[in-house]
């Protein structure tokens, strides 16, 4: 557990963890000097039983708000400090906000200095004290009175936080990956670079391989690490940790990183959130106020778009977007809290919902339905909330990764009425698909319809017509599922309903008996579809249109408009082009070789290597047509 002082720069927070741990938390000379806390400091408290209680001591000081939010962010345990002589301070009040809209509901608060004060002026500061704990939505934490000088209440304090860690929540979300904001980042002889923070989720042990979010490509072996300044194996979450990395260098910037497990890094500019505005501000939240994001050890500009409503009342809460001046890393869950954009005041605080925020539709029912769901703790819940609103169900792998998860934490397979799709990255709900297949049907009805005599859309024009929001790669999902169930069927890249396929078939089959033998007889010149429609005695609409299926599927080839050749014919053709470029130093064909080698005239010849141009089999530069190196068109090697 980690506890996390607060409170008014001088109500004694470094002096109380002091004499509870017997640690001066004030590290640096320029805090000995001045008497404050300027970085965020830590302690522990050892228990009999082993364990130890870890401690942040924040800057109580109002230009040090951004520090503090860094150490709040990662405690589990509250002690707002007040001191008896002076009472609630504006900082005081700041930082009971901030505690509350980080959702730490597990606290005290603590008159010191009551060595200081007269008994009247104590419990007039505690009367004080009550009445800011209920405004600001902590009327749980109990009222403590102590003199870190004399002693008085630290005994009683430390059994409190005693129980408090036997009371701690076992809320771990089993699968879920390590990641720990970085608040430190030191270098040690012999250890290298050590990087410091309070675990957020999961659990580390020597030997893993950790990134930081911004680039998880780059891995690094935990070669050490220190739980609470002591050497431990591994460590986990509700810990301070210190990690030693093998290959990472030192640098300013690693500070207000996220040192994570590769599987769950992720790095976004939008995020969707649930925004609970102060109740100490006195004006309605709006949709383009920029704000200053503080989430874990990161900081950075925002700009607020809310979702469903004009406006959010102080006290009140809404989804909203953040759209972020830079990337930054967070997952479902996270707390974070917005400042204003001078920095100078806490507006509002909230809850990651997704992190992934989309740029289009984000305003619509659907998606405030989305949202509305994840607002749920379980994982399971918060899927199975997702499914009956997602239209075209989700990325399985993207929304673990959101959620922080490295692996699934119950079995997906046996979760009833969801389709889980190749590979188990598209999840859909069953309902859902049965409403997306019926689209689809719909749609292939509706072309087969109005153009009978094509084979049907090709996947990107069939994904248009039918579900134009539906992520590619859902889609194609979608698609395949489909076609393995054998509701749809797929033809050279196009698809088609089966009983379609097979009335176009019947027509292709009258007119391939007929066409084919003529146009390999016709060998070089073969006749143009005019003529084969005459020959044969059918409608030239409808050869044109069978020939052009078929040329699509690669059963003949079309040079040009209503020409039309035979695929061991074009073989040969081809075959001739190579033998010409095999005969010149650079590969080049050109026109007057390869028609006086095939007996064509000059704009048939051109014609043929245009069309070998087009394919990729030939190259133009200038009048002449390069072999393109390593082709297989056409080869022997060619299918």
């Amino acid at each position: 557990m980690i506890v996390g002082t607060a409170g008014h720069i001088d109500h004694g927070k470094t002096a109380l963890v002091r004499a509870l741990t017997g640690i001066d938390a004030d590290r640096l000379p320029e805090e000995k000097r001045r008497g404050i806390t300027i970085e965020l400091g830590y302690a522990w408290m050892p228990l009999e039983d082993g364990r130890r209680i870890g401690f942040v001591d924040v800057p109580g000081h109002e230009k040090l708000v951004r520090t503090m939010v860094a150490g709040a962010s990662g405690i589990d345990f509250g002690l707002l400090l007040i001191a008896a002589d002076d009472g609630p301070m504006p900082q005081t009040i700041e930082h009971a906000t901030i505690l509350s809209l980080l959702g730490v509901r597990r606290g005290a608060a603590v008159i010191t200095k009551i060595d200081r004060a007269e008994p009247a002026r104590v419990a007039e500061t505690e009367a004080r004290v009550r009445a800011l704990l209920a405004s600001s939505g902590l009327d749980d934490y109990p009222v403590l009175h102590v003199s870190s000088v004399r002693g008085d209440g630290i005994e009683a304090l430390r059994a409190d936080l005693i129980e408090a860690l036997a009371d701690a929540p076992g809320d771990e979300v089993a699968g879920a990956g390590f990641r720990m904001g970085l608040d430190r980042a030191f270098t040690l002889d012999g250890v290298g670079t050590v990087v410091a923070g309070s675990i957020a989720a999961g659990g580390v042990t020597i030997g893993d391989a950790l990134s930081l979010a911004s680039s998880p490509d780059d891995t690094y072996r935990v070669r050490s690490l220190q739980v609470h300044s002591r050497a431990a194996q591994a460590a986990q979450a509700g810990q301070r940790c210190a990690v030693g990395l093998a290959g990472l260098e030192r640098t300013d910037e690693l500070r207000g990183q996220v040192l994570c497990d590769p599987a769950i890094a992720l790095t976004t500019q939008r995020i969707d959130v649930w925004l609970q505005v102060a109740a100490t501000e006195d004006k309605v939240l709006r949709s383009g106020t920029l704000v200053h994001l503080h989430a874990a050890t990161q900081d950075c500009l925002a700009t607020v778009a809310v979702l469903g409503q004009p406006s959010i009342a102080p006290g009140a809460g809404a989804p909203a977007q953040l759209v972020l001046h830079k990337s930054a890393n967070v997952w479902h869950g996270d707390r974070f809290i917005l400042r204003d954009a001078s920095a100078l005041r806490t507006v509002a605080g909230g809850q990651v919902l997704d992190p992934l925020g989309p740029i289009r539709y984000r305003q619509t029912p659907e998606r405030l339905a989305y949202l509305e769901t994840q607002r749920a703790d379980e994982p399971l819940t918060r899927l199975l909330g997702a499914l009956a609103q997602a239209q075209y169900g989700v990325n399985g792998a993207t929304w673990l990764r959101s959620s922080g998860l490295a692996r699934w934490p119950f079995d997906l397979a046996s979760v009833p009425d969801i389709v889980v799709g190749a590979g188990g990255e598209w999840l859909i709900a069953r309902a859902r698909l049965d409403e997306a297949q019926a689209g689809l049907l719909a749609a292939l009805r509706d072309f087969h319809d109005q153009y009978p005599d094509e084979i049907g859309p090709d996947v990107q024009r069939a994904r248009r017509l039918a579900a134009p929001r539906m992520p590619e790669a859902l889609w194609l999902q979608l698609t395949s599922h489909m076609i393995e169930a054998s509701v749809l069927a797929r033809r050279n890249g196009f698809l088609h309903l089966p009983e379609h396929g097979v009335a176009l078939r019947a027509a292709e089959q009258i007119v391939a008996e007929h066409a084919l033998p003529m146009l390999r007889e016709g060998r070089f010149d073969p006749p143009w579809v005019r003529d084969i429609a005459l020959q044969a005695r059918l409608p030239e609409a409808q050869v044109r249109q069978v020939l052009g299926r078929m040329a699509r599927g690669g059963d003949v080839y079309q040079v040009v408009k209503d020409l039309f050749y035979h695929p061991a014919v074009m073989h040969e053709l081809a075959g001739l082009a190579r033998k010409l470029a095999a005969q010149e130093p650079d590969g080049q064909v050109t026109a007057a070789r390869f028609r006086d080698l095939t007996g064509l005239g000059r704009k048939r010849a051109i014609q043929i290597l245009e069309f070998f141009d087009r394919i990729g089999l030939l190259r133009r530069v200038g009048d002449a047509h390069l072999l393109r190196p390593g082709t297989l068109l056409f080869s022997e090697k060619s299918p």
